[in-house]
């Protein structure tokens, strides 16, 4: 703590604007002292690191630190680090970015499942023909990863008359989604939409690859989870075969894609810069401030982060 006694938060979310956060978290803790990296002050006092994309070795550097709060639902990035300080972490857990990923995620599949790029692809080419879509009831999606957001995207699929299928490590009961769990292979095979929404681990990194991928048949992918769950390569084959038609990609092993890149120029791929669902500052600001009060109070964190699991 500071020389006056008050709890400080360190925010050091690198590659994103720190004002409308510590707006938010100055609305929501008054009485906490925020500092903005880098200037972190004496580095002593840090209670609390509210982080995103840190660099490696980063956390080591504040010897008091009680705990490390992520503004996204990935920490793969945190856990990563090889020099990371045995405290605990939590990850984001918050309406305003799981209504956002939602609301991405539902548009997408609707896209792909009432034909929009067909019909794009018949305006550049002027041509006027109906193209008769299925009733949503006929259509399979499937969404991979059951997690705090993939459970949410599954639950608004099947809402909306889709048949869902959802993949997890563990299966899961969720009204309207049938649960699997074990070989990808046999739970991708009736799947006409793929949602990824895994967490990185190493057991996920490189899961949608040629052997996955050519299970699938004219089917469309989305990628929302990381990107390292694709490999890249096999992406491009796996259209060019049939099996996929199309890709929504808002995830990539290197971020910004680098100039030049093939995916740019695709027709049958869309480009989103990491942004389907971006944390909002004004619900999870709160939700920060909430969470360290909570372990102030002699509680566990929540959406703590269990490190041998990787999420």
């Amino acid at each position: 703590m500071s020389a006056g006694g008050k709890t400080v938060v360190l925010l050091a979310c690198f590659g994103v604007r720190a004002e409308p956060w510590l707006a938010a978290l100055s609305k929501a803790a008054p009485d906490f002292e925020l500092r903005v990296w880098p200037d972190a002050g004496d580095k002593d006092e840090i209670d609390y690191v509210v982080v995103w994309a840190q660099p490696n070795g980063f956390l080591r550097q504040f010897p008091s630190l009680r705990a490390v709060l992520c503004i996204g639902a990935g920490v793969d990035r945190i856990l990563e680090d090889t020099d990371l300080p045995k405290v605990p972490i939590a990850r984001m857990r918050d309406e305003g970015l799981t209504q956002g990923m939602v609301e991405f995620v539902l548009a997408r599949v609707l896209h792909y499942h009432r034909l929009m790029p067909a019909y794009e692809a018949q305006q550049r080419q002027g041509v006027w023909r109906q193209l008769a879509a299925p009733l949503a009831r006929d259509r399979a999606v499937g969404v991979l990863g059951l997690g705090q957001l993939g459970a949410a995207c599954a639950a608004s699929l099947a809402a909306n008359g889709f048949k869902v299928r959802g993949w997890s490590r563990t299966r899961k009961d969720l009204p309207g989604v049938q649960s699997f769990e074990g070989p990808l292979e046999a739970f991708l095979a009736p799947c006409e939409v793929v949602v990824c929404l895994l967490p990185l681990t190493p057991a996920t990194r490189g899961v949608l690859n040629a052997a996955t991928l050519s299970q699938l048949s004219g089917a469309s992918l989305i990628n929302v989870g990381r990107g390292a769950h694709l490999v890249e390569d096999d992406l491009i084959p796996a259209l060019d075969a049939g099996h996929l038609a199309n890709a929504t990609l808002d995830v990539f092993a290197t971020e910004p894609l680098v100039a030049g890149h093939p995916f740019w120029t695709d027709p049958r791929i869309t480009v989103i810069p990491h942004a389907s669902a971006l944390t909002p500052p004004g619900t999870a600001g709160p939700t920060i401030v909430a969470n360290i009060r909570r372990h102030l109070a002699g509680q566990d964190l929540l959406d703590l982060v269990d490190r041998a699991a990787g999420y």
